[in-house]
This record gives C-alpha cells, structure tokens and sequence, in this order.
C-alpha cells in the first residue's frame, strides 16, 4: 500500500487501501471520522509516525516524501526528531502489536497508549500505558494521578520500562478498597 508523509503524519490516499490497512488492525484513523466502524471508511487514512514505521518495518506499506522513497531509519530518525522517547516508545508499540494487542494514542487518557484485546468500539481498553526511561524517576504524586484516573475509567495503568536491548519492565497499578 502507498503512503505519503507529509511533516509528521503518514497518508494512505487510496480509499480501498485505508479500508483494507483500518480491517487488518485498526491501524490509524479516518480523516473526518471520529470513531470509525469497519463499513464506514469512505476516507483517506491518517498514521502516525509509530504506527508508521511499524507498518513499514513489516512491509505492510510503503512511504514517500516529495516522491521519494523513505526506509525505516529515515522514517525513525524523523520519529526521533519529531517525538520525545520515540525509540521506546515504539518498542513498547511494537511489543504490544507482535502480541496481537490494538495499541492506539493514549492522548484522551493523560498517557503515551490505550491498549485493546480487540479493537477501538468493539471492547473498552484494560489498559493505559504510560513509557518511560529506565533512567527516569517516577514521582509519587504522579503514580497517585495516574492510578486513580485509571481507577476512573476501568482501567489497569501501567508504566513500561524498557531496558537494554530486548527487555522490558512493566509495572501495573491497582487501586483498590480496604
């Protein structure tokens, strides 16, 4: 499938192509189209920049600025430029993805990703994800923000620490009564 970047965003123009890409994963939104549902993509598909490169790392799709062809260390050099801890951010992305999981912004939340078992309007997501650097210290008051806004909404909060090359730390916040 084709797409353009054009600043930080990725564009499938093809209508065919944005139904196809939206059915295989729930990936990226509908311009125009707040909460999509399958048969109702009648709309360019906008991705970010992770979801992006996740996509072209799998051959899923293919990127060009101005007419020319991006590779994926383009694309993550421009994530990096563009994102604060792109590069962990798109390991824990892409960790939750190759397990199958629909990891979509966790922006409406106060958090870097909402995590689905199934897919945006068919279940509600169990958990909020929140990336940091191993090398970062987490504020009391903020694990307290960050439990109770999930405990709010249902969810299980958890922050993700990668470290070194292949692992991954996870912490999960319960919250509950005495």
């Amino acid at each position: 499938m084709k797409s353009e970047l054009i600043e930080n965003r990725i564009i499938i123009w093809n209508i065919e192509d944005s139904q196809k890409l939206f059915s295989q994963g729930y990936y990226g939104k509908p311009i125009g189209i707040p909460k999509p549902k399958m048969e109702e993509i009648d709309a360019p598909l906008i991705l970010d920049l992770i979801e992006g490169l996740y996509l072209l790392e799998n051959k899923k799709i293919t990127i060009t600025k101005l007419k020319e062809k991006i590779n994926s260390k383009q694309l993550a050099d421009i994530g990096k430029k563009a994102h604060h801890n792109f590069e962990n951010k798109y390991r824990i992305y892409k960790f939750f993805r190759n397990k199958k999981y629909i990891i979509n912004p966790g922006i409406k939340f106060g958090c870097d990703f909402a995590v689905y078992e199934k897919g945006p309007g068919i279940d509600h997501s169990p958990y909020l994800i929140q990336v940091y650097n191993g090398n970062e210290t987490i504020p009391a008051t903020e694990i307290t923000i960050k439990g109770r806004l999930a405990a709010s909404v249902k969810k299980q909060f958890i922050f993700a620490i990668p470290k070194g090359k292949d692992e991954i730390n996870f912490i999960g916040l319960a919250w509950w009564k005495a």
